[in-house]
């Protein structure tokens, strides 16, 4: 696991033991990427469930001018902050329930949404997500799940744009009109 590109390009970050935090390759990590390329530079960006905080750690090495990563895990917590002193980036890793942490979080220009993938966390996320507003206008979130996982439609003025395939891998994206 590296950072790909940005102010800490090329810096090795920590992998998990075990299985119970599963990292996003870095095939879809660069996809990611490639799909929001010109909505992160100066932007409000969180990772929801934040896991080896890679994505986040990305998104701030590319010029996100804050970043927030939450996860509920002590371990995925001690993982991030060190992930992110190894990237030598400052960001802001809280500990806590995803869901719950969308109550009062304030508004996001890019949503990043990496639950355990055997879950309705990221059905969850999405509602709640769009019952806090916490989505900006012209805001997107990306969620990554099962190739095969069905996400909803979401009300206006949220809309779902468009579904990515690689492998065993899904990603759909959401924005906010304008």
């Amino acid at each position: 696991m590296r950072v790909i590109t940005g102010t800490a390009r090329g810096r090795k970050l920590k992998e998990p033991t075990g299985m119970a935090i599963r990292p996003t390759t870095d095939q879809v990590k660069e996809a990611i990427f490639n799909i929001c390329q010109f909505d992160v530079e100066g932007r409000r960006v969180l990772d929801l469930f934040g896991g080896t905080g890679q994505l986040g750690i990305e998104a701030k090495s590319r010029g996100a001018a804050e970043v927030v990563v939450v996860d509920q895990s002590r371990e995925a917590v001690a993982l991030i902050r060190e992930n992110v002193r190894r990237a030598g980036l400052e960001l802001t890793v809280r500990q806590a329930d995803a869901l719950s942490f969308l109550s009062g979080c304030g508004r996001f220009d890019l949503v990043f949404l990496d639950p355990p993938y055997d879950s309705d966390l990221v059905k969850n996320a999405l509602d709640r997500i769009k019952t806090f507003d916490i989505l900006s206008k012209g805001g997107i979130i990306i969620c990554e799940t099962r190739a095969e996982t069905e996400l909803p439609e979401l009300e206006a003025p949220y809309r779902r744009v468009r579904e990515y395939r690689y492998g065993r891998v899904k990603l759909t994206t959401y924005t906010k009109e304008t």
